[in-house]
This record gives structure tokens, sequence and C-alpha cells, in this order.
């Protein structure tokens, strides 16, 4: 198999932990036999820099060229004091609204050898945190109409909050598509016992349902949802909801790994070419440092090959091979534990090295 993939390395610790993920690609495409074309793109502060705009019309095409796309981070303090339809997050913006993306998938997994770094208790924890939450990106209530009026002499603010059949069919299926390449297991989150919007959300997830039957289907309330997050994580595999509900809860399911610097990302949409990137900022005050956590990033790679290049053994060969890294004690700065009991055999190691044994663990088999 042959892909382009575009490559935006971004701002702050965006090109270290970019390079470690580009060389274990290029490890995977020596050891199944894949070749993988790299396209950098300038997109965030340092295409402001260079060509006055967040994301030039040129780079967009890159992108819309390519396969797929991996990013590494944007923005800094640098560029707080530009003009706000230049910041840097406004790349990211139109980058999304360019490719078409309307579904963002972030997974929240605990990976056992990090399991003290979660805040939840060790019985909850050791059960297992192992889902992924799809949230629909570009429309309901951050899209709706809103205005602010006085009415009878006081302040009035309206957000409208909209979705037709359509929209809540296609992030449907992504959660229906991304179930099936797991456990089988989706959790429709809504608030029907409220939302006339959240009624036909779980019309149309049931009607969708019976084009799934190998795909169990469940509903839960936003409240109980964001409850049963903290209290039975294990339950869950894979979560589709709108996008307030998706912010909130993909938020929280991040905050239970306890490991931020390990999360990856993906944004789809109807083409194959999707969005791929860590879910950690740009993190200026370390960049340049070779301390960053270059596996949040490894991981994003690992789903884009799943998910638009439908590379399963690949993309799992990516996971092992940081689950092995993990095994014997190697660990970045954000992961080291803090107390001298936890910390034995733990060895600290930064971007480069970090990047070097995944890479180790990656060609052993």
């Amino acid at each position: 198999m042959h892909k382009n993939i575009a490559v935006i390395p971004g701002d702050g610790i965006g090109p270290e932990i970019i390079r470690q993920a580009l060389l274990v690609l290029s490890a995977v495409a020596e050891k199944f036999g894949h070749s993988f074309t790299f396209t950098e793109v300038d997109m965030g502060g340092c295409a402001i820099d260079k060509w006055g705009e967040p994301l030039p019309d040129a780079m967009l095409e890159k992108c819309l060229a390519s396969d797929s796309v991996l990013l590494g981070a944007v923005g800094g303090e640098k560029w707080n004091s530009v003009p706000g339809h230049l910041r840097p997050e406004k790349g990211l913006l139109k980058l999304r609204a360019g490719m078409g993306v309307y579904s963002n998938n972030r997974p929240a997994k605990i990976w056992p050898q990090l399991a003290s770094a979660s805040p939840l208790k060790a019985s909850i924890v050791a059960q297992g945190i192992d889902f992924i939450i799809v949230r629909e990106l570009i429309g309901g209530i951050y899209f709706g109409k809103r205005k602010t009026e006085t009415v009878a002499g006081e302040m009035v603010a309206v957000d409208e909050l909209t979705y037709t059949e359509s929209e809540i069919e296609r992030i449907g299926r992504i959660g229906f598509e991304t179930a099936r390449k797991r456990n089988k297991k989706l959790c429709s989150v809504e608030k029907s016992n409220v939302l006339d919007s959240s009624r036909l959300w779980k019309k149309v997830m049931h009607r969708l349902a019976e084009e799934y039957p190998d795909v169990a289907l469940s509903d839960m309330l936003v409240d109980n949802c964001a409850m049963q997050i903290v209290k039975n994580p294990a339950q869950f595999d894979v979560i589709v909801t709108e996008n307030m509900f998706g912010d909130i809860l993909s938020d929280e399911a991040s905050m239970i790994t306890g490991s931020i610097g390990m999360i990856p990302s993906s944004s789809l949409g109807h083409s194959t070419c999707g969005l791929y990137e860590p879910i950690h900022g740009s993190a200026p005050d370390i960049a340049g440092r070779d301390i960053a956590n270059p596996i949040g990033t490894v991981l994003s790679a690992a789903m884009m090959l799943r998910y638009s290049f439908n590379l399963e053994k690949e993309a799992e060969a990516i996971e092992q091979a940081v689950s092995k890294v993990l095994d014997r004690g190697f660990r970045t700065a954000d992961i080291m534990p803090q107390e001298q009991d936890e910390a034995e055999g733990c060895q600290l190691v930064g971007c480069s090295l970090m990047g070097e044994k995944i890479i180790e663990a990656l060609r052993e088999d």
C-alpha cells in the first residue's frame, strides 16, 4: 500500500513529537511492505510568521490532496497579540471546515503500566478503562443561531440548538462503524427526557441500529453518563453524542486516564482522509528541550492506520510496541511517577529516545 500523508508539525513541541511519529510510521512501512510519502504543511504560528496567515489556501490544498493528515500542535504565547482572525487556532478551524470533518473521536484508555496516575480508585481502574467518545463536531448549539438583546429592561441571550436527521445519521454511522472495529457496543448519549433535539437523536440512532445488527446499541442520558464515566468506565466501548455533550464528556474521560500526553484523537468526515492529532497543546515552555512525550502523536498515527487506511495489524503493532516500552519502565517526564516506590524500575527518557525505544520494540517480532 502507498499513501500520501500531509504532515503539520506546527508550533512548540509539535515538530519534535511529529518527527518521532514519522520515524515510527517509516518503521511500520518497512516492516509491513508499505510506502508512505510525507508532505510538510505550514499551519499555526509558524505559518503566520512565514506567510502572514495561519493556514494559506495552498497549504490547505496540500492537505485536501493527501490520503490523511497528521498534526502536532499549534499556538503559543508568541501569537497571543495578533488579531483574532489571524490566531493560530483559526488555521485549525479552517482545516476542519476545508476537510469537512464532522466527527471527533477521542479514546480514553488507561495503560496498566500507568494505572497509578489515574485519579480514580485503584479498584475502579483495575476493571479497565478503554473506550472512545465519538463527538459530533460541526453542529448543535455551538454552531446554532445566537443573539443577545434587551427585553423588558434586561439582557436576554439565546443560543439555538439544532440538529437535522442527516447530521445525526452521519455521526451515528461513524459511531456504529467505530464500534464494529472494537467490541461492538455503542452507547448513544443524549438528554431525551428534556430536549426535542435529543428525542430526534434517539429516534435516528435506533433507526440506524437496524442496519447494524452486529452492534449492541444502548441509550444513556448525559448526566448519567457523566456519573458512569467515573463510577464504572469499564462498561463503555464506544460513546456517540452531540457536540456540547461530547466536548464535556471527552474532557472528563481524558482526565480519568491521568496522562494527557498519551491520548490521541481523530477527526473524520465523509472522506477517508482524516485529521489525526494528540489532544495536548503545543507546550512552548518545553519546546526544543527533547523532553516532550511523543506517545500521543505516535498513537494518533496508529489511529490513522486503523481508521483511514484499514491497516489493523499495523495499528496494533504500534500499540503493542508502546505497551512493551512502558513495560520496560521507560518514561518521559510527564508520566514519570513522583513517588519513589512507584518510580522504582522506571527510567527517565527524552522525546527522541522514547521514539527510538518504540521503534526497537516494533522491530522485534
